[in-house]
């Protein structure tokens, strides 16, 4: 998060936002990111299960999303919206996350345009 927030800097040039649905089989997850400055995060996502493979718990997902948010200063809106696998579920939320990230970040066509009204992320 820390590496994302410096690689952005002030944010200028980018699109802010993006968004993204992303499946794995049965498992749909929806995200939505505000390269906003200011870190928040709504997750909604009810695992299937408590463990993937043998040992991986699924509170580690929402662990890594937070974290990220947290320090990247992402506002970021995490939905499982369906599953019933919980590494379907975590996959496919890490798939909708990076495309919304990637979304969010992409240049905006203009180096110097800061996605703000007021002229300031934060």
């Amino acid at each position: 998060g820390q590496a994302m927030k410096q690689s952005l800097g002030d944010r200028r040039g980018i699109q802010r936002y993006g968004h993204a649905y992303a499946p794995l089989d049965e498992a749909l997850a929806r995200v939505v990111v505000d390269c906003s400055g200011r870190p928040f995060l709504h997750y909604e996502a009810e695992m299937p299960e408590a463990v993937i493979g043998r040992d991986f718990s699924t509170t580690l997902v929402e662990e890594f999303w937070r974290s990220l948010a947290m320090n990247a200063g992402l506002t970021m809106h995490i939905d499982l919206l369906r599953a019933r696998n919980a590494h379907h579920a975590a996959e496919a939320i890490f798939k909708a996350g990076a495309l919304a990230i990637r979304q969010a970040v992409s240049p905006s066509g203009d180096p110097h345009m800061m996605p703000s009204t007021k002229g300031v992320l934060a």
